[in-house]
């Protein structure tokens, strides 16, 4: 074995084996199983999703995951404005965001934080973006995308986010 790959694998092999705890209550009479299976799903991650250069930086992370809370109580509460007040007028539609991310797994990961956010939906790819379906067009939607691929580059160690 790569000795390069022996952190990695001592990390997921611990993250594999307590989700298996979580998940059976930590029976004593699952713990082998889980072992057995936790050492699968290592042997499988590290075939399909190798360890790569990019680190994750916990500062950052721990911005992105305030900013995500605070933004989804925000936006949900405009949605929710906006869907039950018939006065403020919606005006539904398609944006083109130009990601910055190169494709792979940090775009797809990008693109899965983008689907959770109140008010915006991934729906495919256009023009070497990502096409996006939104509430309100009329709001600062790419700005917005820019912000929040901006701080996921930081929390990724990655510097392809600049377009």
């Amino acid at each position: 074995m790569n000795p390069a790959l022996f952190p990695p694998t001592i990390v997921r092999a611990t993250g594999f084996f307590v989700i298996w705890c979580v998940l059976t209550g930590g029976d004593a009479a699952d713990l082998v199983v889980g072992a057995v299976t936790a050492l699968a799903a290592v042997w499988t991650s590290l075939h399909l999703l190798p360890p790569g250069t990019s680190r994750v930086r916990p500062s950052a992370l721990a911005g992105l995951v305030l900013r995500f809370l605070w933004q989804s109580v925000v936006a949900g509460a405009d949605v929710a404005r906006r869907a039950l007040d018939p006065r403020l007028p919606l005006h539904p539609g398609f944006v083109v965001y130009p990601v910055g991310l190169p494709p792979g797994p940090a775009r797809n990961m990008f693109t899965t934080l983008v689907s959770l956010l109140p008010g915006t939906v991934p729906t495919g790819s256009a023009n070497g973006g990502l096409l996006i379906h939104c509430l309100d067009v009329e709001q600062p939607v790419a700005r917005q995308l820019a912000a929040e691929e901006a701080l996921f580059a930081r929390v990724i160690g990655s510097s392809d986010s600049d377009g």
